[in-house]
């Protein structure tokens, strides 16, 4: 197995953002592919992990592509290759894991509920335990951006975080395969591309958006780091 990363990208814009960071700090190679340009999945066992990212595609969609990344994402999880899933790459993983992909309802778009609140998540008995979240608090700000949430299933899922809304927000699968429902790769450069790319964003207060990321950015990416530097640990990369 390599000692390098495999980021697949769902959707072109939406990048590695702080992950990339992490990377370059820690010298860690990664090869970076994107499904919307027509590239393939690449082979999982050639890499030490494996990082899927988000887009506006569903895990049930019936497309060669998304046939694809199925198959790949259950040769990962036989292989028990590390892998990380963040908002479509999660579903994808409980989707390939036996679980089910369905619609939230209400979607879950920005910074806050519908009701002005924060939306914040918070660790379970397990999440506490896991060390994906070590050394962070048990509950603290997201930013969530879907329509679809995942219903694990019934065996082989621990169930690491929650949420107000949807309630499933963090899994692992087996020993060191995570899907995150809420984003923790987020830039204010990615987020202040994505309000003018993403039709739910672009329905918003473009202002407002970051101004709520400008006035908890630095908790938020001392969080996003720290946890993306556990995930990379738990691979095995030093």
């Amino acid at each position: 197995m390599g000692k390098s990363v495999l980021i697949v990208k769902n959707i072109t814009h939406e990048g590695p953002g702080l992950l990339e960071t992490v990377l370059l700090d820690r010298c860690i190679a990664w090869n970076s592919l994107d499904l919307a340009s027509g590239e393939l999945f690449a082979d999982p066992c050639q890499f030490g992990a494996v990082v899927v990212l988000g887009g506006p595609q569903s895990a049930n969609d019936e497309t060669p592509s998304m046939r694809l990344q199925l198959r790949e994402i259950k040769q990962i999880l036989h292989k028990e290759i590390p892998y990380l899933g963040i908002c479509l790459g999660m579903q994808t993983l409980v989707k390939a894991a036996g679980g089910n992909v369905v619609k939230c309802q209400p979607k879950e778009i920005g910074f806050n509920n519908s009701e002005g609140l924060p939306y914040r998540i918070e660790l379970t008995a397990s999440g506490k335990e896991d060390p994906l979240f070590e050394g962070l608090e048990e509950s603290f700000r997201v930013f969530q951006l879907h329509g679809e949430t995942v219903e694990p299933a019934s065996s082989g899922m621990v169930m690491l975080a929650t949420g107000d809304g949807c309630r499933n927000q963090a899994v692992r699968v087996g020993k060191n395969a995570y899907g995150l429902q809420c984003h923790f790769e987020l830039t204010e450069t990615m987020l202040a591309d994505w309000t003018g790319i993403d039709s739910d964003l672009k329905r918003m207060d473009r202002i407002a958006l970051l101004k709520h990321f400008e006035a908890f950015r630095t908790e938020y990416t001392v969080t996003g780091m720290r946890l993306l530097n556990n995930f990379l640990t738990i691979a095995g990369f030093v």
